[in-house]
Parts: structure tokens; sequence; C-alpha cells
């Protein structure tokens, strides 16, 4: 590798030019490149490296500055090796010396650092121009989706600039990583036993319509997609999704996705439109990947009227905080609470609730039964980790019985 000269006559190693001064070399790179409005490749890179410098510069100087602005310019820069982490799931910026990843055991702290306020400012704002969206004083937060790149999974952005964020600029990275196990896979890993697997089974088997439930990162999409892998092979599964998370193992499934508003607020497609749209498609499965809105009612209207054996996945603590839930989503719909509950009751008959703790990683923790109890619905437990059947089990075999299954032993 080549080397510079100093005044002196003695030689330098090309590793010291960056560190020293090398961030005004990069800042006058970086502003060369935006004004030219041209494509950031390598060979733009290393040209106007080579031109800013204002003569020679050692290959080792080239690459070192190469790699600088490639990652101002691609990608999410430095977070982008935590990304490309199989096991992280959250990426999170407070400030740019505090940098924090889960890996599904709680935040840790890690080694990348930003140079300072700016570098993870103008981070977020490109963050934000590649989803499409705008980001700057007159919008100081963005929440949006990231494009797809490679194998990283769908990676979901939300920022904020300060003064809004008092401590400076916060980027929160969530990413999604496809979820592509089978039921056989997760009873492997201590998510549920033998028994509770062939219950899964049998909900599948005999179409009833189900939801699950649980907290941020809890598993929801890992089980529905692992159960969505037990529809049999002369069926359709047609998904509605923010973003492509359920890949099940099954030959025919169509995925419709969402649109975020561009950056004139305009051209945004909601999980709503897409339902709609899906009802004419022939699904023999209707699968919403997660229900957060308003478009809850046409769910409950589309498994009212023929589509047995729908599902979905909803936020929500615990099992009997469900009927809660889907009133407070419904009411954004227009639908009154009277007729929530008794599409409700006649539209989802299990609900399986799944839970992330440090002693059992992701498990299935409940499994329930909607009852009507007068003008209102309640989910009674059929099953729960540590305590096993409950006083609706004869409920769930009532169920299955109807639908020509039977409760495994």
């Amino acid at each position: 590798m080549s080397a510079n000269k100093t005044l002196d006559g003695t030689r330098e190693h090309p590793s010291t030019v960056v560190d020293q001064g090398g961030g005004e070399l990069v800042e006058r790179v970086r502003s060369r490149l935006v004004g030219s409005g041209g494509a950031v490749t390598s060979a733009a890179v290393v040209s106007a490296v080579r031109e800013e410098s204002g003569g020679l510069v050692a290959d080792g100087d080239v690459l070192a500055a190469l790699r600088l602005v490639q990652q101002e310019f691609r990608g999410a820069g430095v977070l982008e090796p935590l990304l490309h982490d199989p096991e992280v799931c959250d990426v999170l910026v407070t400030a740019p010396n505090k940098v924090w990843v889960d890996r599904g055991n709680g935040l840790a702290r890690a080694a990348v650092r930003f140079p300072d306020e700016d570098a993870v400012r103008r981070l977020a704002q490109r963050l934000a121009m590649a989803s499409g969206r705008r980001l700057d004083d007159a919008q100081p937060w963005v929440d949006a989706w990231l494009p797809q790149e490679g194998a990283t999974g769908a990676v979901r952005l939300h920022a904020v600039l300060p003064p809004v964020a008092g401590g400076g600029t916060c980027i929160s990275l969530r990413v999604l990583r496809p979820a592509a196990h089978d039921l056989e896979a997760l009873r492997r890993s201590g998510a549920f036993d033998e028994p509770t697997a062939a219950v899964l089974r049998e909900i599948v088997a005999t179409r009833l319509a189900f939801l699950v439930v649980g907290g941020t990162a809890s598993g929801k999409t890992t089980l529905l997609a692992a159960m969505l892998g037990e529809v049999a092979e002369t069926e359709r599964i047609v998904c509605v999704e923010e973003a492509a998370e359920l890949h099940p193992a099954h030959p025919h499934v169509v995925r419709l996705l969402t649109r975020p508003p561009n950056v004139e607020g305009v051209g945004e497609i909601q999980v709503r439109d897409l339902v709609r749209q899906a009802l004419r498609m022939r699904p023999d499965r209707l699968v919403v990947g997660e229900v957060r809105g308003s478009e809850v009612c046409e769910l409950l209207a589309a498994l009212n009227t023929g589509h047995d054996g729908g599902c979905g996945t909803l936020h929500a603590n615990s099992p009997q905080e469900v009927p809660a839930r889907m009133e407070a989503l419904a009411a954004l719909g227009g639908l009154p609470r009277a007729a929530l509950h008794s599409q409700l009751a006649a539209a989802v008959q299990v609900v399986l609730h799944v839970r992330r703790s440090p002693q059992r990683s992701r498990h299935l923790a409940a499994i329930g039964v909607l009852r009507r109890d007068g003008d209102h619905v309640r989910v009674q437990p059929a099953w729960q980790v540590g305590e096993g059947w409950g006083p609706a089990r004869e409920d769930l075999a009532a169920l299955l019985s109807e639908r020509g299954g039977a409760l495994p032993c």
C-alpha cells in the first residue's frame, strides 16, 4: 500500500490522512456529491475524493473516504451492520454516542458511534427521504417503512428531530424478519409442547377463525405464519399486510401490501382498502397481518359472510383485553359497540396469546374461547401455560366437534 510524504520528507501511514482532517475531506466530498445530483456510485465517490483532495491521495485514503461516504449515502449508514445481524430486532439511537440494540433479551449498548449530532440528523432525514417521506423543522417526526434491500427484512423507521426530541435526534428502527418457522420448529424451540401443537393443528384443520394476540415483538407473526403453513395446499391464502412479514410454507399465498403517502401526502393505500380488494380475489383464508385500525370493520364483515378460517394478529396484553381492544378499533370505523360485539361473537372463535419472558423467551401463554355474555363478548380461558386446561375447555371441544374435528387428549 502506498503512503504519503509529510512536510519533513518522512512517510505517513495512509489511514492517518483520513483521521487527520478526514472529516473536512468527507464533508467536501459529501457537498460535491449532493450538488452534482447524480447517482452516488463508487466511481463517483473516488473521483470526488481525488478532486477535493487537491492532489495525489493514497489508495488507502481513497478506500477509507469511500467507506465513510458510502455509509452516509447508502443503507442505514453505520447502523447497517446491526440491521444485518439476524438476532437484532430493534436499533435505537438516542445520541451520537448512545446506540442501543435488542437481540430478544432486552436493550444493550452497541459499540457504534456517530461523529456528532448532525450525522444522526442527516441519517434520519436521508432514511425518511428514501421511504418517500419528509423530515424537517416543519415536520419534525416520521413513521415509515424503509425500502427493502437484500435479506435484512422489513425495517420500520421512526425518527424525531429537536426541539421535539429534547436530547437530540432520536432514531428507532424495528427489524421485522420474515416469519418462516413451522409448528414443529416452534415446538422444538420450546414455544409449546406436542399436545398443544396438536390443538393448534386442529384449529387450522377445522377452519376456526382465530386471532393471535400479544405485546410488541412477542412472536405473534411467527406463530401466525407457522399455523398458515398447516393450511391444506388446495386452499388459497390472501394476506393483507403493511410489510411482507408472513412467509408460510404454503404453495398458494397472495400478498397485498399497503402503501404510505408520498411527500405530497397523497397516494396512500390502507389496510381496509386492501381487505375489500382481497374479498374479490376468491380467498379460502383471509389473513390480516396486524389488525390495528378501522379495517377491523371490513374484516369482521368478511368473516361473517362465509369466509371461514380467517385470522390475524392484534396487540393486546391478555386474551381478556381483546373485546375492549376491538371496541376501540371499531370506533375508528364508525361501528357501534353493540354491533361490534355481535359481529365479533359470530366471526371469531379462538384467541391465542403469545408472550415473551426472560425465563421462556417467546411462547404460547394461553388459548381462549369467545363467549356471548348477554350483549357482550368475553374471552374465557381454555388452556394456560403452567396450569393446563381451563373452564372453556369444553367450549373449545364443542367448536371443533361441530366442524368434524376433535380436541386432542
